[in-house]
């Protein structure tokens, strides 16, 4: 009897198994390659996969073998330079091993280990175990949070969702199912020729098509595959919503003419991996974008982040648009108010005094978290300090420092990581 597979709808990805158990051994040293991945990127492109690069010195597994012992004397061939108990000085700082991706002075080097991963896979690990600080229901509405929670199995999904009992499960039934009958044939054949090489004379021409038929037998049955595609199963997780609150984040920028193009990107970058954040893990989130120089203005997203609009420097005036658009739209009671301010610290003295009134009076007592960014390479200015003595009374607000491209990453997931508490701070 004949057996068809319809393999159409089957992925072909054969090494899944594999490639399952990689992404959860070297987890950290993939989360580490992920997040040095998203500062090569340009400002706008952090939501597709990703190519990660792993040294091999990381992945590299410790083996027993067996060591040469004992005196032994080796004759190396074409040698025409030593003679038996020469001295071979070391070779110098530099030498050897050249080639490899990760050279160094000392000779030594390690290629790496590159592999794909996908966008879901990429953005799940950039924003792990983050969330938004203190967030609290209010008027249950708009804002829903999802929870993941297992809803079966399915026959294709993620390699980090590979279930790899079940998956082995259907493939001893797929074997069984395809192998049994032939077993049980071979067994009976197995059984006929230990008869026929018991009798005295056997039947040469019944034992040459007995052992044919055995062989064919064994070659059908070993031409099942231990594991194939369609044995593989999948934990299938579903979102649902649960109930949470109404949240505004507030979003501040400083477009000033301290403020050059690469501090701007800077700003950009830490804007886009906090709205990505949002997107991806709360639903229907709102989003205020306020841009400012010596005025501030509340622009959309388009402006937010492609606007040239320049000029001088009052960092005032986007706290006080802020404190009256909270009036306006954002009751304290509904709303689950965030702030984040990015400026490269540069203000009018007397207005840095302003902006701490404001804070301290106005906005941190109905705000959940105030997070504020310091673009620069330079000394901090009177911003920062007059904001440094405001972080120490107030719980909910937080200041970080941004030198280069390589600590937004790191700056962002200290902001709203969720293994540091964040007391709130509003009364």
């Amino acid at each position: 009897m004949a057996h068809f597979i319809d393999r159409r709808l089957n992925g072909k990805g054969k090494s899944t198994v594999n490639r399952q158990r990689f992404l959860r051994r070297y987890k950290e040293q993939i989360k580490k390659a992920v997040s040095e991945s998203i500062n090569k990127r340009s400002v706008t492109d952090v939501t597709s996969g990703e190519k990660i690069g792993i040294s091999s010195r990381d992945i590299s597994e410790p083996i027993f073998h067996t060591g040469k012992g004992g005196a032994r004397s080796i004759v190396h061939p074409g040698n025409d330079q030593f003679t038996a108990g020469d001295k071979i000085k070391r070779p110098e700082s530099g030498a050897g091993q050249g080639g490899d991706s990760h050279a160094s002075d000392s000779g030594e080097g390690q290629d790496d280990f590159v592999f794909q991963i996908s966008k879901d896979e990429y953005l799940d690990l950039l924003f792990e175990d983050l969330i938004l600080p203190n967030l609290e229901k209010t008027q249950q509405d708009k804002l829903v949070q999802y929870e993941s929670y297992r809803a079966g199995f399915v026959s294709d999904g993620v390699p980090s969702n590979l279930d790899v009992v079940r998956s082995l499960k259907g493939s001893v039934a797929r074997r069984i199912a395809l192998s049994g009958g032939k077993k049980a044939q071979l067994k009976a054949l197995q059984a006929q020729l230990a008869e026929i090489l018991e009798e005295k004379v056997p039947d040469q021409l019944a034992l040459a098509k007995l052992k044919d038929d055995i062989k064919q037998l064994e070659k059908a049955i070993a031409r099942v595959p231990f594991i194939d595609t369609f044995d593989l199963r999948f934990r299938n997780y579903q979102k649902r919503p649960i109930p949470s609150s109404k949240a505004v984040m507030f979003c501040l920028m400083d477009v000033s003419g301290s403020m050059d193009q690469a501090t701007k990107d800077k700003a950009k970058r830490f804007y886009i991996l906090l709205y990505l954040f949002l997107t991806r893990t709360y639903k229907d989130v709102e989003v205020v974008y306020i841009h400012h120089h010596t005025q501030a203005k509340e622009v959309d997203e388009q402006e937010f982040f492609y606007s040239t609009e320049t000029g001088g420097t009052i960092v005032s005036s986007a706290l006080v648009l802020m404190k009256q658009i909270v009036e306006q739209r954002y009751s304290q009671q509904e709303w689950n108010i965030y702030a984040a301010q990015a400026s490269d610290g540069d203000n009018w003295t007397d207005d840095c005094a302003k902006c701490t009134e404001l804070l301290e009076r106005s906005l941190l007592p109905s705000v959940r978290y105030f997070a504020y960014i310091e673009i620069t390479a330079r000394q901090h200015q009177k911003l920062w300090h007059e904001y440094e003595k405001l972080s120490q009374i107030h719980n909910n607000f937080a200041i970080k420092h941004i030198v280069d491209v390589d600590d937004i990453y790191p700056v962002f997931r200290e902001l709203f990581d969720q293994s540091v508490e964040k007391p709130s701070g509003v009364a």
